[in-house]
């Protein structure tokens, strides 16, 4: 499966009418499906469709299920795997995840098209509550892992060098996780930004990775509730974004004791929530 295309386009410069072609980002919806065994025979359910960019499909479902806390244990699954649908296409657009036989799902949540989209209809406090329930992890507020502001603020720079398709397009959302030398460990690209982040925890989640107390969350665009809820469940403790994030957002960080940072670019940033993890020189002005 393809992540970009090449498509016809009229390019308008100083009046001039310019005919090629232009790289875009793909978008396509993926469903994802759940089998679990109930009863005496396994039970098959959709999940929910979500538009994204194809390719890491497998990180993208098993880290849906784990950051909605619908399973905690990677040991839970079975396997993924894409299922026929009937398509014109023929583009494999629907992955399964069946759980092992002894795992039994977390659904509580599902049938109100999960507590962590914006749109859901519950307040704030019910949301961060709902999370509270399903977390393994508390970050709460240790003090072990520090970052220097130096080196939060080189991270655009590194984030953008290994952003491949959206050099090729700038079309496309990104994550990172740094490690605490501000080196790249992995880095997920999606037309949907917590599409990005569900497949970057994935990936780390299949390889039984979680949590990720050492690691440093960048994101390329701002900081919402869902992308801060995310990193709750991964254990995550320190997350920066180049946007600004959402009242909600710093609500549950403050709440998690999760480090927030947000508008991080050209050697300045705001901390939301924290502190104690930033390290700031004596007399250095990072507003």
């Amino acid at each position: 499966m393809n992540s970009t295309i090449q498509l016809p386009v009229i390019r308008i410069k100083n009046f001039s009418r310019i005919e090629s072609d232009d790289l875009i980002p793909v978008e396509e919806p993926l469903e994802i499906r759940l089998a679990h065994f109930a009863g005496d025979s396994y039970k098959v359910q959709n999940l929910a469709v979500t538009m994204r960019t194809p390719g890491n499909d497998v990180e993208l479902a098993a880290g849906f299920i784990f950051t909605e806390g619908i399973i905690k244990s990677y040991s839970d699954i079975e396997k993924i795997e894409y299922v026929f649908a009937d398509c014109s296409e023929n583009r494999q657009n629907v992955i399964q995840v069946t759980l092992a036989e002894h795992a039994q799902p977390n659904l509580s949540n599902t049938e109100r098209n999960f507590y962590t989209t914006s749109s859901c209809g519950v307040c704030g406090k019910a949301s961060i509550n709902a999370i509270r329930t399903v977390s393994s992890f508390n970050v709460g507020f240790s003090n072990h892992h520090k970052i220097d502001a130096d080196l939060l603020n080189s991270l655009p720079e590194k984030l953008l060098q290994h952003q491949k398709i959206f050099a090729d397009t700038g079309g496309l959302h990104a994550c990172a996780l740094f490690d605490e030398d501000g080196e790249i460990s992995i880095l997920r690209e999606d037309v949907g930004r917590h599409n990005a982040l569900d497949k970057l925890i994935g990936a780390s989640f299949c390889e039984n990775k979680i949590p990720l107390r050492n690691s440093i969350l960048l994101l390329s665009g701002r900081a919402s509730f869902e992308l801060i809820q995310k990193a709750a469940m991964a254990g995550i403790e320190i997350v920066a974004a180049i946007g600004a994030p959402s009242s909600l957002a710093v609500s549950l960080a403050t709440e998690f004791g999760i480090s927030l940072v947000g508008f991080l670019r050209n050697n300045r940033f705001n901390i939301y929530s924290g502190d104690h993890r930033i390290k700031i020189k004596p007399n250095e002005d990072s507003y």
